[in-house]
């Protein structure tokens, strides 16, 4: 019996002759990176497209070559940190775009016609959102389940309700992906299970909370918008459908706030600090007051355990602070909406 190589897709280095074991990212002789040319292109695609201001593009390419690193090592913490403060450049860019060409010409524009600069800026953010929500229609996959989940909703509560409500739960999934889109992370469509929602599978690791909690609150933002889109068609043509359609919406997007899990409030609450924690509690505490939604209750029981944790993170993020609590403010009053028909 002949002797063969120890593991199949081992390989040696072309360093110091060392057998690399399949998936080493590093020689464990020279400690050589494996993909060390192939690390060397995404940093150049990266510094070109941080140059041109296209950091989503940017982030893309460096959580690629974060991926081709060993971890732990030190030139994965100074790629993560480099990530991290990318990101904070992201979130505070102009929502024309991250860096975009349209954004480049907003922000030219802006010091000569403001007026002019707010619609082309409008109209940006209008067609981004409508880009985005159209290319999750050219999957194959999210059609056909989208498809599936809608003939037992039509079978269930008609055709007008199954319709907006299966658009509804899209639209608060493509939140998701537009929000991981705009930090550069890999996802794939929505994939719907009906009775169960929808939901998204990740490709690639966040990197911190904070980006944790923009993708999470970014699923209830949009689904805010997708309810508030059917009030305000019940409001134009008094179809008590668009009525419970936006009802429902707004339901469902509140419970996605429960501070627990993988669920979009469990992810909302990993950036808030324990003061903030309370906070929110308390916003919860007033809505139920205000309301009387009982949902709210279970969403407090989950918040105050969430508050009662040693392991929040000390610097408070405003940012998410304020969207946790727009939404639960907004979300709860949009539940004592009226509705006359038998559509839950």
């Amino acid at each position: 019996m002949t002797d063969g190589p120890k593991s199949y897709n081992s390989f040696f280095c072309p360093q110091c002759g060392t057998e690399i074991p399949d998936r080493f990212l590093a020689c464990p002789g020279c400690h050589k990176l494996v993909y060390a040319d192939r690390l060397n292109l995404l940093s150049k695609s990266a510094l070109q497209a941080e140059q041109e201001g296209r950091l989503s593009d940017a982030l893309a390419s460096w959580r690629q070559a974060l991926e081709l690193l060993p971890p732990r090592s030190k030139q994965y913490e100074a790629l993560r940190e480099k990530i991290t403060e990318l990101g904070r450049q992201v979130d505070g860019l102009d929502t024309a775009g991250s860096g975009s060409p349209v954004a480049q010409d907003q922000k030219s524009l802006l010091g000569k016609n403001r007026g002019k600069a707010g619609i082309l800026g409008l109209l940006a953010v209008l067609l981004s959102k409508l880009k985005v929500l159209l290319l999750g229609l050219g999957k194959l996959h999210t059609l056909l389940s989208m498809l599936l989940a809608f003939g037992i909703y039509w079978s269930l509560w008609g055709w007008k309700f199954a319709l907006g409500f299966v658009l509804s739960i899209y639209i608060h999934e493509m939140g998701h992906v537009a929000a991981l889109s705009r930090y550069g992370i890999k996802a794939t469509a929505p994939l719907f299970i009906p009775g169960l929602g929808a939901f998204i599978r990740l490709q690639q690791k966040l990197t911190n909370p904070r980006e944790d909690a923009r993708v999470g609150l970014a699923g209830p933002v949009w689904g805010l918008g997708a309810a508030l889109v059917a009030c305000g068609l019940f409001k134009a043509t008094g179809d008590m459908v668009f009525a419970a359609i936006g009802r429902t919406g707004a339901w469902i997007n509140l419970f996605n706030l429960m501070p627990v899990w993988q669920l979009d409030g469990g992810r909302g609450f990993q950036s808030l600090s324990r003061w903030q924690r309370w906070l929110v509690l308390a916003v919860m505490g007033l809505m139920l007051y205000v309301t009387g939604e009982k949902l709210l209750l279970l969403l407090m029981v989950l918040a105050f355990f969430q508050a009662l944790r040693k392991d929040a993170p000390r610097e408070p993020d405003m940012t998410g602070l304020i969207e946790f609590a727009f939404l639960v403010a907004i979300l709860s009053a949009m539940t004592t909406i009226p509705v006359q028909t038998a559509a839950p």
